[in-house]
């Protein structure tokens, strides 16, 4: 072609559609992160749980903390200041069901005939199901007794005999029956350095206890020789006896 003919020819580009097409990897999230969001919700959660634990437990303990002091009040205001009648249990329990028991304290006159104690029921002495006269304790319920006495004497002579016995005369049997002795020979020693009024007084102390089997109309007491040598305070010397079974 001349140069002064037709223009250049056009470029033809071909486009070859079956050609593949490389594909760049989609971003990816780090893993990390939604890992620690699970764990933190999962600690929330735990943490909700023990709460709730928590509330729930101590509800149930307060329920049992006023059930059980709701139960027991009223023992108590019977021990100190009985009442014909008393709730025990859920349901009211009258006098002639609640379970024996004395407390008897030394008197002011504790000398009676046969070395038998006298005791006294004023002040902080009480007597429940059972019967005191001249100083005897009557049983009306029959069981299985825990019965105590405590006496001082005055030992101050040379040498005597302090014998300190609990008894019983029961239906069953014509004489008295021993149930606990406690017996000692003291003789005291005189001290020049003593001033008079310490050296008339060596106190001797005997306490004596023990679980015994009494029927109805058993009859329990206190014997002491030399009973004039107790050294008197309703403090110091009392007797008493409570049910333990049934």
């Amino acid at each position: 072609m001349s140069e002064g003919g037709a223009g250049a020819c056009p470029q033809v580009f071909v486009v070859d559609s079956q050609a593949s097409y490389i594909k760049m990897p989609p971003e990816r999230k780090p893993r990390w992160g939604s890992q620690l969001q699970k764990f933190l919700l999962l600690l929330v959660g735990l943490a909700m749980l023990g709460i709730i634990v928590e509330g729930f437990l101590i509800y149930k303990l307060y329920q049992r903390t006023e059930a059980s002091s709701s139960n027991h009040e009223p023992d108590l205001k019977n021990w100190t200041n009985p009442k014909p009648e008393s709730l025990v249990g859920g349901r009211k329990m009258s006098r002639d069901e609640r379970r024996p028991f004395a407390h008897l304290l030394g008197s002011n006159n504790p000398m009676g005939t046969n070395d038998v104690v006298q005791w006294t029921k004023e002040g902080d002495a009480v007597t429940q199901n059972m019967t005191y006269k001249e100083g005897r304790l009557t049983v009306e319920k029959e069981g299985y007794y825990y019965i105590y006495s405590k006496v001082i004497m005055n030992a101050a002579e040379e040498c005597s005999l302090s014998q300190h016995k609990v008894m019983k005369e029961t239906k069953a049997y014509d004489k008295p029956i021993e149930l606990m002795q406690s017996k000692s020979i003291h003789c005291s020693t005189s001290k020049p350095h003593l001033k008079l009024a310490e050296a008339s007084e060596d106190l001797w102390n005997s306490y004596l206890a023990g679980i015994f089997q009494l029927q109805v109309g058993d009859e329990i007491y206190v014997t002491l020789k030399n009973i004039m040598k107790i050294h008197g305070g309703s403090t110091l010397n009392f007797m008493g006896a409570f049910m333990v079974y049934p």
